[in-house]
């Protein structure tokens, strides 16, 4: 327990350190700032799924690496910024943000770099429960979803339809979709990953209808029945005008980001993050762990790698074991 408490205060000291370095008026630049070559400084963006991603990455870096790891939650924009400012080394998780890669990657600041994929697939779409579906099979189709969007009025949305988003601060092309297609619904917003999920689970206990946008991966497609309503497939473009957006979501290859020097520096700890892959299912596994059984992440994260040896093995860079203390 002293450990886990040292760690959780440094943590706490550590996003504080983050938040003051992102308002202050004079960016800190990468070179600028002092850094321990034994620490790796991870974001953890809010939703469950990337902290389980984090949390495995940093009980392997702990344990059997013997780096210090520091997870700082951060949301999702103020991720790039850190890394840009040298505060953060990566973000495990990216889904899309082409606009942040164009302001600090090698075409912008040249802060960034794209450590290829870590082997999540990323889909983002309009859901529904399978009892609704079932009930009402043409809400699934756009033609059919326009002309039903009365099934969804709530007392917040009066004669509109209510399209129950996530945290704000998510990928998002809702609005636009809803222009472009004139569809007769209005964005609440549920503020963050487990109040959506809490209030979808009270409807569907009632089988209320809910119209919401979700993902995977994601563990709590593993608990309900959900449908992915059709929507035009995505084409490039698309979504240039995020106030008109006449297709579905894309398919994410969901990738890491990492700090440029973290990169230059091509110590272990990189080698180990630039190897790390893994799937949907492994995410979703751990993420159930932590949000669904209540159980302390890195506990989920122990008992996962524990009980896969033998595909984070592969992650391990060619002579880590030169580097650990005696």
């Amino acid at each position: 327990m002293p450990r886990l408490l040292r760690r959780r205060n440094l943590t706490r000291l550590f996003a504080v350190g983050l938040a003051l370095v992102m308002v202050s008026s004079c960016a800190v630049r990468t070179d600028q700032i002092a850094r321990d070559p034994n620490t790796v400084r991870m974001a953890v963006n809010n939703w469950v799924g990337f902290e389980a991603s984090a949390e495995v990455l940093a009980y392997i870096l702990r344990e059997e690496m013997d780096y210090e790891v520091q997870l700082v939650r951060v949301d999702e924009q103020p991720s790039w910024q850190a890394l840009d400012q040298g505060v953060l080394d990566v973000i495990p998780e990216n889904w899309g943000h082409e606009d942040l890669f164009e302001l600090y990657g090698p075409e912008g600041n040249g802060t960034v770099v794209d450590g290829g994929p870590n082997g999540n697939e990323g889909v983002i779409g309009w859901y529904v429960p399978a009892y609704l579906a079932e009930e009402h099979p043409e809400i699934t189709t756009l033609e059919g979803l326009k002309e039903n969007t009365d099934l969804f009025r709530t007392a917040q949305t009066g004669d509109s339809g209510e399209f129950l988003a996530g945290a704000p601060g998510f990928v998002s092309q809702d609005q636009g979709m809803i222009n472009a297609f004139d569809l007769d619904l209005e964005i609440v917003y549920a503020g963050s990953e487990a109040s959506q999920i809490t209030e979808v689970r009270r409807r569907y206990a009632e089988e209320e209808p809910v119209l919401f946008y979700f993902y995977d991966p994601q563990w709590f497609q593993e608990e309900v029945d959900l449908v992915k309503v059709d929507f035009p497939d995505y084409y490039e473009g698309c979504d240039a005008d995020p106030e008109y957006v006449d297709c579905d979501y894309p398919v994410y290859e969901l990738n890491k980001i990492f700090r440029a020097g973290f990169v230059e520096n091509d110590d272990h700890a990189y080698r180990f993050l630039d190897n790390w892959q893994w799937t949907n299912s492994d995410q979703n596994a751990v993420a159930q762990m932590i949000a669904d059984e209540q159980m302390p992440p890195s506990e989920a994260a122990e008992i996962w790698v524990n009980e896969n040896r033998d595909v984070w093995e592969e992650w391990l860079p060619e002579g880590y074991e030169d580097r650990q203390k005696g």
